[in-house]
């Protein structure tokens, strides 16, 4: 026997169908907004992640050298690689470019609830636009989905900040402050105790009193009085987080958006609005997931200036919030017909279940001659709505037997007209 690896995960059919419905899902809604699928590779050369995040960062990542001596590396985040793909075909591309994918990621880190080795995630990007509606779009699309999965503004907010905010705050005080470090330990700030995160700011450049002094703004979030405080930059900052929020008012997600500016993204590429989704009972204790703007990436990878906004919702994050609010789908199999065989009827059979198929209704059929009580047995496990029997009695008489498996009621019908011209006739239809 073989131990599964430590962060990987197998998913049988009963734990893969709910998943694939949230991955419908989501994918369906960006489609509604126009967002068009891509997929793209699981290597990527290290020295990627490297020149955007330092040395550091090779520690977090599943690296190695490939056979043709190239160091390279599982993906573990997908805004790299797209940002990679629009330098490549830029001058090509339409604006705005607005792409959706699916697919795992791998990163090498502690193992808790919600995060993993492995784990999946469905981006969402727009490139091309800086106006406060892509921003908008993107609150839009994901409160959207979350929606569509049957979520309501009850279980979910979207804590929304602005990253030139919190690096002009900074600005305004007269130190030689370490922004990004700052921003970092603003992202740590709930994770942490008062004294480290304080400590945290400190060691970024602020004097304890700076650090106090800019916590305190940061936390009360009046933007009228951060705005006066930190100049024309964090004004304009804050203009345009307002903007945003009210475009994001005509798209209809406003009512689901929070402004939190002690939320900062930990990721040094974003530059603008950014948010994180949370469980607003605070029963699912960790970000769900989250997003937001990252213009300077494509400029950094060779490209011309681009802006650019995006979310990935996280599979495993979004299903602690789903299944605490009651809306995971069912983790069940799901049969419409089971055309069971007794005797030489398999190409009656046969035909039965290819016009039943042919109307789109999943159908299974016996492929290991069994006996009539095991082919029952089977038809129960894969939660059979409705099984067909033909026997060879039934096709003496030019019949077949339909049998509603939820009431046990059955009845025999004439094997020509079934299902004839009617695409999931059930007992009741034939009764």
């Amino acid at each position: 026997m073989y131990d599964r690896l430590k962060g990987f995960r197998d998913f049988y059919p009963e734990e893969m169908a709910p998943r694939r419905e949230v991955i419908d899902t989501l994918e369906s809604t960006a489609a509604r907004y126009g967002f068009r699928e891509i997929s793209t590779p699981a290597l990527e050369r290290t020295e990627m992640y490297v020149d955007k995040s330092g040395e550091e960062i090779v520690e977090e990542l599943y690296a190695f050298e490939d056979k043709g001596g190239r160091e390279v590396s599982l993906t573990p985040e997908l805004t790299p690689t797209v940002a990679r793909m629009v330098v490549a075909k830029q001058q090509e591309l339409s604006k705005p470019i607005k792409w959706v994918s699916t697919r795992p990621f791998w990163r090498f880190e502690q193992v808790q609830q919600g995060r993993f080795r492995e784990f999946y995630q469905t981006n969402v990007d727009i490139f091309g636009s800086s106006e406060p509606t892509a921003d908008a779009e993107i609150l839009a699309f994901a409160a959207d989905a979350l929606t569509d999965l049957g979520l309501t503004g009850d279980d979910f907010e979207f804590r929304v900040s602005h990253r030139d905010i919190l690096s002009g705050l900074l600005d305004a005080f007269d130190a030689d402050v370490d922004a990004a470090a700052a921003i970092r330990a603003v992202d740590k700030r709930a994770k942490v105790e008062e004294t480290e995160y304080l400590g945290l700011l400190s060691d970024a450049g602020l004097a304890y009193d700076q650090a106090d002094q800019f916590d305190d703004l940061v936390a009360r979030g009046d933007l009228d009085e951060i705005a006066e405080f930190g100049g024309a930059d964090v004004a304009d900052a804050v203009e345009n987080l307002r903007n945003v929020l009210a475009a994001a008012e005509d798209f209809g997600a406003r009512e689901y958006c929070d402004v939190s500016l002690t939320t900062a993204r930990g990721l040094d590429y974003y530059t603008g609005v950014v948010f994180e989704c949370f469980d607003s009972t605070g029963e699912v204790s960790r970000s769900v997931f989250g997003g937001g703007r990252y213009d300077d990436l494509i400029e950094s990878f060779g490209g011309q200036p681009t802006p650019a906004v995006g979310v990935a919702p996280g599979l495993a994050p979004l299903s602690l919030l789903c299944q605490r609010a009651g809306v995971w789908p069912e983790e069940a199999l799901t049969t419409d017909y089971y055309v069971l065989t007794v005797g030489e009827t398999r190409e009656v059979a046969s035909r039965i279940a290819r016009d039943l198929r042919a109307s789109g209704n999943v159908v299974e059929v016996d492929v290991s001659d069994r006996s009539f009580g095991a082919q029952m047995g089977y038809a129960d496990s894969v939660n059979a709505e409705t099984v067909v029997i033909v026997g060879e009695q039934d096709l003496a008489n030019d019949e077949v037997t339909v049998k509603d498996m939820a009431s046990g009621d059955q009845t025999t019908v004439p094997v020509e007209t079934f299902p004839g011209d009617r695409d999931a006739p059930t007992y009741d239809d034939v009764a």
